[in-house]
């Protein structure tokens, strides 16, 4: 009979050697298939990923509204507005992290942010969440009614972290309003994370509009852009322009980095959006927003839905911040008649790379701007263009 001798050493070897084998292939199975199966939980975990002034917060209601979903406005409002000092480079991990606990419906995360006798109500615009005046957090509204934020804000803010933790995890989508990211790779943990079922809806408008709207509130937008702009001296009157390069520039990168070459775990998980399109065609717009995350709307949402984007008028200043019923396109068209020609050069100067990628057609007189049978929106067509960062470009930025 044949024997063989194999020595203590050589098989040290070879069961280190099987298990940098397993190691290797599950990495390499991971990074092939991170969506191969559902999180055992089998929510849906929704990024509505988007900048100021740009038709998020009537996005965020359409999903609001919508009886299987938990949402939250703009959670990172707390981490900016507690720690002022740095700049948005330094600050986006710490609103990563916190954006991953409230998808785990774990509030406690929130502590570090919230004044010490903290309740539902110390939450940012915690009344524009449908979910916060339902059952469990709040007997105020049945889930599949609307809910109406005047009523919401008297009578559904003293309950504590806990009670909106239950309610989150009621909830077969959770879905978050955000426009605190400037880059997407800060997510990738996110995306890669088997607890979590991903989506990110990329909110994008014309440039042009975001500035017109921005100068309606703009002390709101102060201390925000200060963190924007990394906290540099920079001249008031050019500060708007250098929010709005940054602004566009994050537009470009998240876009680029999803759609020119995205990493596996990605694929499948982006959805670009822009509110032109949505105001012109509201209805199929916000229908496939629902396909992409898996929501079926209701004919209440669609009746609700026609209400708000065939209203009377562009909104006025005191309803900048609210979802009122008003016509859509045109609050979309407002600044081809609002703003001097002056200063729509000089935006589209600023964020040309962006309106080109995203397909908004650039105006080269004042004439042209306020022709309004002039169509400034381009169809959609396959990527061509790429931001390439300069030398003096800050790490991170390109």
């Amino acid at each position: 009979m044949l024997r063989c001798r194999v020595n203590l050493s050589t098989m040290i070897f070879l069961v280190i050697l099987q298990g940098a084998a397993v190691v290797l292939f599950c990495g390499w199975y991971v990074q092939l298939s991170p969506c191969g199966s559902a999180p055992s939980n089998g929510k849906v975990h929704v990024l509505l990923l988007s900048s100021w002034r740009s038709g998020s917060s009537f996005v965020g209601q359409v999903f609001s509204q919508h009886p299987s979903v938990f949402y939250l406005m703009e959670p990172a409002w707390h981490v900016w507005t507690k720690l002022q000092k740095p700049g948005a480079r330094v600050l986006r991990m710490a609103v990563r992290d916190l954006i991953r606990s409230v998808f785990q419906c774990d509030f406690s995360v929130m502590e570090s942010y919230l004044p010490e006798d903290h309740k539902v109500s110390s939450f940012f615009m915690w009344s524009h969440s449908r979910a916060l005046c339902s059952p469990p957090a709040c007997p105020l509204t049945p889930r599949d009614q609307f809910s109406n934020q005047t009523q919401c804000f008297k009578t559904c803010g003293g309950g504590g972290l806990p009670g909106a933790e239950e309610a989150c995890g009621s909830y077969s989508h959770v879905v978050l309003k955000e426009v605190r990211f400037f880059e997407l790779e800060s997510l990738f943990p996110l995306l890669q994370d088997p607890s979590l079922d991903l989506r990110i809806i990329h909110l994008v408008r014309d440039p042009r509009a975001v500035v017109r709207s921005r100068e309606e509130s703009a002390k709101a937008f102060m201390s925000d852009s200060a963190i924007v702009l990394e906290q540099r001296n920079i001249p008031a009157a050019e500060v708007q322009y250098q929010v709005m390069k940054e602004i566009c520039r994050s537009h470009v990168r998240i876009n680029e980095r999803a759609v020119l070459n995205p990493p596996p775990f990605l694929k499948g998980r982006y959805k670009m959006v822009r509110y032109e399109d949505v105001a012109r065609n509201p209805l199929e717009e916000i229908t496939a927003m629902y396909d992409f995350v898996g929501l079926e709307a209701t004919s209440q949402l669609e009746e609700w839905i026609y209400r708000v984007t065939h209203g009377k008028g562009k909104g006025s200043k005191k309803e900048a911040f609210e979802i009122t019923s008003r016509n859509a396109a045109d609050v979309s068209q407002a600044w081809r008649t609002a703003l001097p020609h002056s200063k729509v050069k000089r935006i589209q100067e600023v964020c040309k790379g962006a309106m080109s990628l995203l397909g908004y057609r650039t105006v080269n007189s004042e004439k042209e701007q306020k022709k309004l049978d002039i169509d400034l929106l381009m169809p959609q067509e396959p990527y061509q263009f790429s931001w390439l960062p300069d030398k003096t470009e800050r790490p991170g930025d390109g």
